[in-house]
């Protein structure tokens, strides 16, 4: 429960029709192994406690007595055990039958909801036994030893030692209609919706049933935990499959497999919920809805799976190939707009052998493709200085001719040199103004040619320079159209390893070259070998940890302290915790004082959640001070 996760399962037990005590056992064991597994809420299907398909027994006095003392059983079972039971069952209220559900925590029944729409057509009938409820339904129900409570459907229920963790219940079909109470629920503020189903299995209902769950979660920024009836409901012309399914805000977490009767169990983060309503100003809160608190106790929840090491990158080969398709189609018509706009035939970018440059090399291509321009247009101009390379110049010489680009070799050493005399720098202080007098001479370089082409400098560098400020002011850091700037440095690889795997083998062959040098600005001079000395990971730190840290503060707001345990965990086996610490205090350091740089950072195209244009979605003061942020890498320091 630390850090906003709540552990939640959807289980399906295998039932007996109208056998209510064996069907509480069999809940009973079901709750009591989610709790040795860390489960602090879990959620049955519909009508569990008698069985959904009971027809007009539900109408038999037996069955309905036999229903609340099992829900009185249930919670004596569990009345000293630290978990939340959601399960359903037929209640008779006013002389009506009602499908509710009810909640069980420590022994006792806290409250209930019923179901408000009742579907009774194709094979459902289910108005031949239930009364459907308004949302301002309102009865109060006793349950024996575990109390009499109140079965409201505007209610939610809230726990006191987590402030975001609030849920709301439906059951099935309230799902499925237009007007879901879900709606109103998460409009009051509601972080996870249970729903109770008994939804019987035909072909092509899975994908429905997986999307409408997804897309639920998503438009209510919520948690959705789907429990659905499973084999044991089977009976004359319906077939049940136990599809439970657990999504949050649009990303599937956990799915059962049909015809299993499985327990699914999953993280749910309702501080980044709450964080993303809080984000979206257009999500609208409700006040009618009332609350019931309870409690449990507040232990850290061991995570059911690590977060993704790298999060801007899709997990599986097909995703991948889609995402950077899109990504370069995306960067391409950015940069072709631009072109077309201004109505320039020739654009200028420095190609120095490396990733950014040739993925910014690769994405002005596509442009020049899209406008059916010719190749030649696009100057590529190399510019040895004092740390290039044989191995980076060859390759940007090779890529270059292989693309049938125009390729200009500027040497800037001489130039350098006489600025270096101009200011009274020696050249042999390998200071900051040694090497980024380099990177400005080098731009300078491309400026100027632009200018003498009538055309445009196309920028190299990404998003996680950007973040850290790893450029020189005016020198890498301008250009008049970054390509590059939100893609991140993980991302800028895989985008790289793309263009590789769909071109001929001359090329493929340098692509991977390049994907296999170094990172690095190379203005320092390389090592007696003639090898790359000076390498940006062993300076500012490795970029996949930087790129996951940027994606988890900026994208869901997370506390520095919440970042490190996720990182510790994704990370656990590639670097000791005290290096994850140290580079995360060189990551909000150098993320605080480099902003003056991204507050003037030139157009780039947005192609993803994370960007850091101060004209887009991120919005900083140049002078704002990191002292919270580094106080509580400091307290983990003391841990």
């Amino acid at each position: 429960m630390t850090d906003g996760f709540i552990k939640v399962a959807s289980a399906t037990c295998d039932i007996k029709v109208a056998d209510t005590k064996y069907n509480a056992d069999a809940i009973v064991e079901k709750i009591k192994d989610a709790t040795d597994g860390g489960v602090k809420i879990i959620c049955f299907p519909e009508l569990c406690i008698t069985g959904y398909t009971c027809g007009d027994l539900f109408l038999q006095d037996t069955l309905l007595k036999g229903a609340i003392e099992a829900v009185e059983y249930i919670a004596y079972e569990t009345k000293n055990i630290d978990i939340v039971a959601i399960v359903g069952l037929p209640c008779v209220i006013n002389q009506k039958l009602y499908n509710i559900a009810v909640v069980i925590n420590h022994g006792k029944v806290l409250g209930g909801t019923a179901k408000q729409n009742i579907p009774n057509y194709g094979e459902f009938y289910e108005m031949r036994h239930f009364t459907p409820a308004s949302f301002d339904f309102n009865e109060e129900v006793t349950f024996g030893r575990a109390k009499s409570a109140c079965i409201c459907c505007n209610q939610i229920y809230s726990m006191e030692e987590m402030p975001n963790l609030k849920f709301g219940i439906e059951i099935c079909e309230d799902l499925w209609v237009a007007d879901s109470p879900s709606i109103r629920l998460a409009e009051g503020g509601a972080t996870i919706v249970f729903n109770l189903s008994a939804s019987d299995e035909v072909i092509g209902k899975r994908d429905y049933r997986r999307n409408i769950v997804n897309a639920k979660s998503g438009s209510l920024i919520c948690g959705y935990v789907y429990a659905d009836a499973g084999v044991g409901e089977s009976t004359q012309d319906m077939v049940f499959a136990g599809h439970n399914i657990i999504s949050e805000n649009g990303t599937i977490l956990a799915e059962s497999k049909l015809f299993e009767n499985e327990v699914i169990i999953a993280d749910i983060d309702v501080d980044k919920l709450a964080y993303e309503r809080r984000r979206m100003n257009t999500f609208k809160p409700c006040e009618t809805i009332s609350e019931i608190k309870f409690s449990l106790t507040h232990k850290t929840t061991v995570l059911e799976h690590a977060p993704a090491k790298y999060p801007f990158v899709p997990a599986t080969q097909n995703n991948l190939n889609n995402r950077c398709k899109d990504i370069l189609t995306m960067q391409a018509v950015g940069l072709a707009t631009r072109i077309k706009h201004i109505g320039c035939k020739k654009v200028v970018l420095g190609l120095s052998g490396g990733l950014d440059s040739t993925l910014a090399l690769i994405v002005t291509i596509h442009a020049f493709d899209r406008l059916d321009m010719d190749k030649r247009g696009i100057h590529a101009i190399t510019m040895p200085a004092f740390g290039t390379t044989d191995r980076t110049y060859n390759n940007a010489c090779t890529l270059a001719k292989s693309y049938g680009v125009t390729l200009k070799e500027i040497d800037i050493k001489e130039s350098v040199k006489c600025h270096f005399k101009d200011i009274g720098q020696s050249e042999e202080n390998k200071d900051v103004t040694y090497e980024n007098a380099q990177a400005r001479e080098r731009t300078q370089v491309l400026m100027d040619r632009a200018n003498m082409l009538n055309g445009i400098v196309i920028g190299t560098g990404d998003l996680s320079e950007l973040a850290l400020g790893w450029a020189t002011y005016n020198g890498d850091h301008m250009s008049m159209y970054a390509v590059n700037a939100s893609i991140p440095k993980t991302l800028v690889r895989w985008l790289v390893d793309y263009e590789a795997r769909n071109s001929e083998i001359q090329l493929r062959t340098i692509l991977y070259d390049i994907l296999d040098t170094p990172v690095s600005p190379e203005l320092l001079p390389p090592d007696k070998d003639g090898t790359i000395e000076q390498k940006t990971e062993d300076l500012v730190g490795p970029y996949e940890l930087h790129d996951f840290f940027l994606y988890y503060m900026f994208r869901f707001g997370f506390s520095p302290a919440k970042i490190y345990r996720l990182a510790t965990l994704s990370f656990s086996m590639d670097y000791e915790r005290s290096e994850i610490l140290n580079w995360m205090k060189v990551f909000y350091r150098r993320f605080f004082l480099q902003q003056f740089k991204r507050s003037c950072m030139p157009d780039a195209p947005k192609v993803g959640t994370v960007t850091l244009s101060p004209r887009g979605d991120f919005r900083m003061p140049s002078d704002a001070v990191y002292n919270l942020w580094l106080h509580e890498l400091e307290n983990l320091s003391d841990d």
